[in-house]
């Protein structure tokens, strides 16, 4: 299902993916913050389409505006520990990984995903993108359900 938001002009374009982030202190008095602040914070989304003929309206958060668009909840890839690793079961993430430098850190600490939560796996995509892992974690790429709103 997708909900009829307004991002900035840059996020403005099908397919294109965000974490919402809740409300900035240049929000306040805003007249679209209505149209703006109905996303759930914390969340990935998904640009599904760009409203045709929508004014590009001024923002005091984003430099180039925003454009009304609509989103829908996006799933997410990420490292979990392979014996868990299944299409269907819930998992929570593994934990924080200082190694940033790691092909895989984007996975093991995916945006969009708290270390406290629990998602459900959509698919097992399979090895993780690195050769090794630092800490020596047995890990597994899947694809999370994108959450329901």
């Amino acid at each position: 299902m997708t909900t009829l938001t307004l991002v900035g002009a840059r996020l403005a374009e099908p397919g294109q993916e965000f974490v919402y982030r809740g409300e900035a202190s240049a929000c306040d008095g805003c007249p679209y913050r209505d149209q703006c602040l109905n996303l759930t914070e914390g969340h990935r989304y998904r640009v599904a389409e760009v409203r045709e003929n929508a004014s590009l309206l001024d923002c005091g958060v984003h430099d180039t505006g925003v454009q009304a668009v609509e989103v829908e909840p996006a799933p997410l890839r990420a490292n979990v520990a392979s014996s868990k690793a299944y299409a269907g079961s819930k998992v929570s993430l593994e934990g924080p990984c200082p190694h940033t430098g790691c092909p895989s850190h984007e996975f093991c600490e995916p945006a969009g995903a708290e270390f406290d939560g629990s998602y459900r796996i959509a698919e097992v995509v399979g090895d993780p993108p690195h050769d090794y892992c630092m800490l020596d974690r047995d890990l597994t790429l899947v694809e999370f359900e994108a959450p329901e709103e």
